[in-house]
């Protein structure tokens, strides 16, 4: 069944044309992922579907009765709302129960607190409490404009399997590719690079990575056979009056023709990317930050639990925790914002230090991007040359008209390239990046993580992107509850996390010293009744089975995450297939030991 139907739709603001001439469909139980290049008008493809703007050109056309939820990516809430009050918005009666059940129920899943002001939640509660808002409306089709911004990742996981099992369609944009591979079956490309500027593929992430490299790699193949055509009928054409007086119209009008699809298909096959580069300061000493036995506590309430760390200059640092879990209290404390409550840290002298904020506060709205990098003049120090300013924002694909424009009208995106844009101008021995990916196009994402990689001085790293996070860290720190008792734990990657993620939630409550990730240690409990020969030596063995199927597990959830793996349609459903066995095996182990232990 179609939901909604599109036909040449075009949306400009002011001279800067979004998209044009697309064209697509929504039918029933599709879940698709919306993806393209900063500025392409995702979001505002999004508002015209949601009915919040209107499309410049072209018709869009909806069921009958079609119920639509959106999701927007900083939702809006009423004056003085309570979570509650903010999920009866939609309710014709508050008073009815039925609705009054509903909205017990999503509260209990997403563990909101009904009685809670939205001012009082953090950025990640309130995606929450906007999301329940919009369940409430019990949608046919739930527009999602970058739902994963400002969520942990154990709320990400919980999102996921959400919309992975919803019945009700979905259209989701996302520069999370971990995301938007276990969500969505279709996926749409809004790009000015594709004809009538938008690729529809029908498969996950993994399927449309392998068409989209064939239909690239063939329409540049057909602009190289064509311009050589076209070079030919050239030569023919300038042969003189007289032969041009014995060829036919046709022919003529062809040569026409041909010259404006050639000219069409190179400004389609233009592949621009953000050119970035960190300057790092020309000397780092070998330790630049070092923190022994600092904790935090806040009216008797520990944020931070103690801890020893060093920073050096080859320090990836990976930050993980639910929201307000104490991650920025302690990224303070590094940087002598805050004073621990016990134990220093160590800095070194001159230590030059950028920060990547999430919020963008430092960007003045009123702004022009051109004064927001050179509030003076017409040039920037970039490293150790002056740069034109005008040429510096071009390498961060800012045309001329975008930079004479207030930063307040950019995109999201577009706010998060100038702000590295500005960090870029700044010699530094530690970057802190606070949510740097959010709403960061997957290219510019790409750019950004091999420049990451390259920078010599130390980075510490606050991300939901669990692909990123495991591309740039070297270790990871996670902020957990074991047994009741708020301590880190350290981890080499995303992927040993998320097997000791697995561990833990299937493992009895740990003791008050919990053993560290690394040692993976589960005692095996003794058996409560009397056991054959034959089950007593599979329960001795059973604690063995299950970490070398858990090691496999995190071994296969690790190559799932490669950029290889990822474009390779094929080898990414062998390795889904042979994870969901192995967990299969796993679960039927841990069923088996329950039952050798009554």
């Amino acid at each position: 069944m179609i939901l909604i139907s599109a036909h040449k739709l075009g949306k400009s603001f002011s001279a800067r044309t979004l998209f044009e001439g697309i064209s697509f469909s929504v039918e029933s139980g599709q879940r698709i992922g919306l993806i393209g290049p900063n500025g392409a008008g995702k979001s505002t493809l999004l508002k015209i579907m949601a009915g919040q703007t209107k499309p410049d050109d072209g018709t869009l056309s909806t069921q009958r009765g079609l119920r639509i939820g959106f999701l927007e990516q900083v939702p809006n809430f009423q004056d003085d709302a309570t979570v509650h009050s903010t999920l009866m918005e939609t309710s014709v009666d508050p008073d009815d129960w039925q609705e009054i059940a509903r909205s017990q129920t999503l509260l209990s899943h997403l563990s909101l607190d009904p009685e809670l002001k939205i001012s009082e939640l953090s950025g990640g509660w309130k995606k929450r409490a906007a999301l329940a808002r919009e369940l409430m409306r019990d949608p046919d089709l739930l527009l999602l404009d970058e739902p994963t911004n400002h969520l942990d990742v154990e709320s990400i996981e919980w999102l996921e399997k959400y919309l992975a099992e919803a019945r009700f369609a979905t259209i989701v944009i996302t520069h999370d590719r971990l995301f938007l591979q276990r969500v969505s079956n279709q996926i749409f490309e809004l790009d000015r690079r594709h004809k009538d500027g938008l690729l529809r593929v029908n498969g996950n992430y993994a399927t449309y990575l392998e068409l989209r490299e064939h239909l690239l790699s063939a329409q540049e193949q057909r602009e190289t056979k064509l311009r050589n055509t076209l070079r030919r009928e050239a030569e023919w054409m300038s042969h003189g009056p007289q032969a041009r007086l014995t060829k036919q119209q046709a022919r003529q009008d062809a040569f026409v023709e041909l010259s404006a699809e050639v000219d069409e298909l190179n400004a389609r096959n233009q592949n621009l990317r953000v050119r970035m580069d960190f300057h790092g300061s020309e000397k780092n000493p070998k330790k630049l930050i070092e923190a022994k036995g600092i904790h935090k506590s806040y009216g008797g309430q520990l944020i931070v639990p103690e801890i020893d760390l060093l920073i050096t200059p080859k320090t990836r640092l990976g930050l993980l925790g639910a929201n307000g879990s104490g991650k920025s209290t302690l990224i303070r404390m590094l940087v002598g914002d805050v004073e621990p409550d016990a134990g220093g840290v160590e800095r070194a002298d001159a230590l030059a230090i950028s920060y990547f904020e999430q919020n963008r506060e430092t960007l003045d709205p009123k702004v022009s991007v051109f004064r927001t990098v050179c509030p003076l003049g017409e040039y920037v120090d970039y490293g150790d040359t002056k740069v034109h300013a005008r040429g510096y924002l071009a390498r961060f694909l800012f045309s001329s008209d975008q930079m004479e424009m207030p930063v307040g009208k950019l995109s999201g995106g577009e706010q998060s390239r100038l702000l590295i844009a500005c960090l870029m101008l700044k010699r530094a021995n530690v970057l802190i990046l606070d949510e740097p990916t959010n709403d960061l196009d997957m290219a510019t994402l790409d750019v950004l993580q091999d420049v990451l990689q390259e920078f010599k001085g130390a980075i510490i790293l606050v991300t939901h992107d669990r692909y990123f996070l495991d591309q740039v860290s070297n270790q990871i720190l996670s902020l957990q509850i074991v047994g009741g008792k708020k301590t880190f734990e350290r981890f080499a990657n995303l992927a040993q996390w998320e097997a000791w993620q697995h561990l833990s939630t299937r493992s009895a409550p740990v003791a008050s010293e919990p053993k560290p990730a690394t040692a993976d240690v589960r005692p095996v409990p003794k058996a409560k009744t009397k056991l054959s020969h034959k089950d007593q030596r599979e329960l001795d063995g059973m604690e063995a089975n299950i970490q070398k199927l858990e090691k496999k597990l995190a071994e296969l959830s690790a190559d799932s995450q490669k950029p290889e793996v990822v474009a390779n349609a094929k080898r990414l459903t062998e390795i889904t297939r042979e994870m969901a066995a192995t967990q299969a095996e796993i679960d039927r182990l841990f069923a088996r030991w329950a039952e050798l232990e009554r």
